[in-house]
């Protein structure tokens, strides 16, 4: 394994944790990790039950919480880290805010929006071009996830 798989994998772990606490919150465990030049930036978790806001998915909370601390919308140079595939949304925030790279865990074959049920973020559909990064750590993401749905249902 190199390098990069190792970081990938440790930031993905510090997702999954944060979406362990979305489920401890009786939200979709669902956590996302903003880093940049090897330091955390942001981090986020599902949150529109608690925040009564559809917009509050885990991307879209660190994003949020990225450029108010860095005072700057545009988050270049910065790799987000999220334990599930991001839907239409969240890859156009994605986008705007100038993401370099995404890491995702789990692919969303019914909503997600990068390779599953869309292909949102093939070069030259954003006037920003984001590299994308499917299945690291897809395994325990995906598994936190099912068992969440299957408790629910």
């Amino acid at each position: 394994m190199d390098n990069q798989a190792e970081i990938d994998q440790q930031w993905m772990a510090h997702a999954l944790r944060l979406a362990a606490r979305a489920q401890d919150d009786g939200e979709v465990p669902v956590g996302a990790v903003l880093v940049s030049g090897g330091e955390l930036i942001a981090e986020g978790w599902n949150r529109p039950i608690e925040l009564h806001d559809p917009t509050a998915h885990a991307e879209v909370v660190a994003l949020r919480t990225a450029g108010s601390a860095l005072e700057n919308y545009r988050l270049c140079d910065s790799t987000l880290y999220v334990t599930l595939e991001p839907c239409v949304m969240c890859v156009g925030a994605i986008a705007h805010a100038r993401v370099a790279r995404l890491v995702f865990g789990a692919h969303d074959p019914k909503r997600g929006a990068v390779e599953s049920a869309f292909e949102l973020l093939q070069p030259g559909a954003f006037n920003h071009n984001v590299v994308c990064e499917g299945g690291v750590l897809a395994e325990p993401c995906g598994t936190l996830l099912r068992n969440f749905f299957r408790q629910r249902r």
